[in-house]
């Protein structure tokens, strides 16, 4: 079996290996030529665990090819994913040019039977634009050549995505003929082999649980924060609010944990998308817009708790930041709250040293030289008024708190992730600040 993957980015890159792990062949198409070179050679664009060897694997072994010809990949294809990117405009919606302009190429180029699947994360109602799109281009060639579309969102977690898409809760499929079910159930048969359920649903449904189920857990994080910051103010600890409703098994552990909001390239762009389609469509989504402000709010949350510490006074501050990636485990910087505490504390006239263990050539490109790189997390602390904990880097879990004593101006932690214990903080001599638990050291 043969498909093409249009687009290699996170989607595309993580979908394509890992369906090619499965033995099929695979093909991926960019218009990046550096790109292609350097994945032909097993250079790879983003960092995401498990994916490298994996990808170099399936290059050998002649299942996984890269190419900047969409024509080429067509050859033979039963199946073509588009996983090209569609940022968000400064209203909210997503935009469809490069997800069109692959259907205006397929068009151009289809000479047999074809599924075309929408993989990146599209607007209700995009499959039928994309079908539209390419019959406009058969009906200029004069040709009649049967194709389908169908959607199969994508739900890959960064930092797990090799596992998530080998592995998944769910695949969801929509579609509007039984001959492309039988294509898709053909290919993702693999998958089935554990027992991983595959829904097959109409087309609009499908576009709709990706922007439904990344709205969910977006709606969650900030719930959990909004009752971390309660959590402050009546001396509650929202670890163990957290422990009490986790518990309950219609609510579950994950994604009730506090602290500096949200990032990333899914849960903001696609809160803003669904939020819009919905404006739209006259209907106002309130609580998602409730969502967003809290975590426009949460992740200035650190600044505010630092500024109050130091009397509003940051001027001449040196701050040290650990962690600039949205989340461990991967590069991305998107939407990062290291962004938004960077700024306001440089516009504090405060001096910024910051340190990632991956992200640290991303981050340069979104904060430029306002902030000082170090080669690692303790040079970052060198002579610091304070530490901010902004990402939880497995690395930062255990620091040498004795050392930093002596490299450090101030005993003075911003926990943005609530992971050290403010008890042996307290026996450890610091001022400990972290998201809603109880007040230390006041």
């Amino acid at each position: 079996m043969k498909i093409s993957m249009v687009g290699t980015g996170y989607v595309g890159l993580v979908s394509g290996t890992c369906f090619s792990e499965t033995g099929i062949n695979v093909t991926c198409v960019d218009v990046n030529e550096d790109k292609i070179n350097n994945l032909k050679k097993g250079i790879i664009p983003i960092y995401e665990p498990g994916l490298e060897p994996m990808l170099k694997r399936n290059v050998e072994k002649e299942r996984l090819f890269f190419t900047t010809s969409l024509k080429e990949s067509l050859e033979d294809s039963e199946t073509l994913f588009i996983a090209v990117g569609t940022p968000p405009g400064e209203d909210g919606s997503a935009d469809l040019r490069h997800v069109l302009d692959v259907a205006r190429e397929v068009g151009k180029h289809l000479d047999h039977y074809m599924v075309v699947v929408t993989k990146s994360t599209v607007p209700i109602g995009t499959a039928k634009k994309v079908k539209a799109t390419i019959q406009e281009e058969l009906d200029k060639r004069g040709e009649k050549i049967d194709f389908d579309v169908a959607s199969n969102p994508e739900f890959l977690k960064e930092g797990d995505a090799v596992e998530d898409f080998l592995r998944p809760d769910r695949i969801i499929i929509g579609t509007e003929s039984e001959k492309a079910e039988e294509v898709l159930k053909k290919l993702y048969r693999p998958f089935l082999l554990n027992q991983h359920p595959i829904l097959f649903m109409d087309i609009p449904s499908a576009e709709l649980t990706k922007y439904a189920a990344n709205s969910m857990l977006a709606t969650k994080i900030s719930f959990m924060n909004d009752i971390a910051n309660l959590c402050e103010k009546v001396g509650a600890d929202v670890n163990e609010v957290r422990r009490g409703i986790g518990s309950d098994t219609r609510i579950g552990t994950k994604f009730i944990y506090a602290g500096a909001g949200y990032g990333g390239s899914c849960f903001p762009k696609d809160v803003k998308a669904i939020i819009r389609t919905a404006d739209e469509n006259d209907h106002s989504l309130e609580i998602l817009k409730a969502v967003e402000d809290v975590n426009n709010r949460q992740k200035s949350i650190l600044f505010h708790k630092l500024n109050n510490h130091f009397n509003g006074d940051l001027e001449g501050k040196k701050i040290a930041l650990w962690g600039l990636s949205f989340k461990p485990n991967t590069d991305d910087m998107r939407e990062a709250p290291s962004i938004t505490i960077v700024n306001r504390l440089i516009e504090k006239g405060a001096k910024v040293y910051g340190y990632d263990p991956v992200a640290m050539k991303e981050a340069k490109k979104v904060l430029g030289d306002k902030i000082t790189y170090t080669e690692d997390q303790y040079e970052a602390v060198e002579g610091a008024d304070a530490l901010i904990l902004v990402t939880e880097w497995s690395e930062f879990r255990v620091p040498k708190w004795k050392e930093m004593e002596q490299m450090m101006k101030n005993k003075l932690v911003f926990d943005g992730r609530n992971i050290y214990d403010p008890n042996e903080m307290i026996k450890l001599g610091w001022t400990y600040y972290s998201i809603g638990r109880k007040p230390i050291n006041k």
